[in-house]
């Protein structure tokens, strides 16, 4: 007989307990609140392809338990779109993943780091399935998130899936880059899609003090989960706070501009990563490599419980 999903949602809350943790109680419970697998589709794709380079489906129809599993996972992502919908979901498939469900893990990391307060007014761009919102929801209410997708079909799922959970955010179609001026400015941002650029709609649009994090590309092979404190005066700066793989903006995909005309030194060590600092205005973004004699500055403790 397979476990309630409620079971492996706690094993899987054991597992990152025993690794890293949430950091903060109420992600904890909004973990544990939230059924990650009401926002998973019934097909979805494995991330790691086969041999015949063609990634695996696990139909949640045929194998329930293999599907319930993978979507628990803490350190697996699952596929939710190949080549921006062109792929159908009816088997082992090839091509450019365009949309997802990050995994667990990535998700508390993510939300560890945006140090979120109760109340905070949030700009979320890329709903995405819809999960990352509805734990956004757990915190601030729904009234105080606006979410951005640019694929309507998928925005069009999230919404489903969230208003069929009673939870009713602002969900907005269209270019996640420019941002939603209706409801700023924000407390925070958050964006699930890469970048090699910082749109600077997403600086203007924070208050002054607010919080944006963002995957940024990197010269070393890997995004990096850059946190940027806005100083009210048209900029923001800050420091990657860890190492991820996000799929990029649809607007970024096909970049050709070189990492020193994006604002990055030559040279890098990759293992600098954590003493760069990024700061982004009206005129572009600029990565430095921080003083070690000066000290590293400090990330905010999450606030609350």
């Amino acid at each position: 007989m397979m476990a309630p999903a409620q079971d492996v949602r706690e094993e899987c809350v054991r597992e990152m307990d025993a690794k890293r943790g949430f950091g903060t109680t109420w992600l904890r419970e909004a973990f544990l609140a939230v059924p990650r697998e009401h926002f998973v589709p019934d097909r979805v794709w494995w991330p790691d392809p086969g041999p015949d380079g063609r990634c695996p489906l696990l139909d949640r129809t045929r194998k329930p338990r293999a599907w319930l599993k993978a979507v628990y996972l803490p350190g697996v992502p699952l596929i939710t779109q190949i080549d921006d919908g062109a792929v159908p979901p009816d088997g082992p498939a090839s091509g450019a993943w365009t949309s997802s469900i990050s995994s667990p893990g990535v998700v508390i990391e993510m939300l560890r780091h945006l140090a979120l307060g109760p109340g905070d007014r949030v700009l979320e761009i890329g709903t995405g399935t819809g999960y990352n919102t509805a734990l956004l929801a757990h915190r601030t209410g729904t009234g105080r998130l606006t979410s951005i997708e640019i694929d309507p079909e998928v925005a069009d799922r999230a919404r489903t899936a969230l208003h069929g959970l009673g939870l009713h955010p602002r969900l907005r179609c269209g270019d996640g880059e420019d941002g939603h001026t209706g409801d700023a400015p924000y407390d925070r941002v958050l964006a699930t899609a890469s970048v090699r650029r910082v749109p600077y709609a997403w600086i203007q649009q924070l208050r002054p003090g607010g919080v944006l994090l963002l995957p940024l590309d990197s010269p070393f092979g890997h995004d990096l989960l850059v946190r940027l404190t806005a100083d009210g005066e048209g900029r923001a700066q800050g420091r990657p706070v860890a190492r991820v793989e996000f799929m990029r903006t649809r607007g970024q995909r096909g970049g050709s501009a070189s990492y020193t005309e994006l604002g990055w030194p030559e040279g890098l060590d990759p293992e600098q990563w954590e003493d760069l600092r990024i700061e982004v205005g009206v005129d572009g973004q600029c990565v430095t490599v921080a003083d070690r004699t000066a000290g590293a500055a400090a990330v905010p403790a999450p606030p609350g419980p």
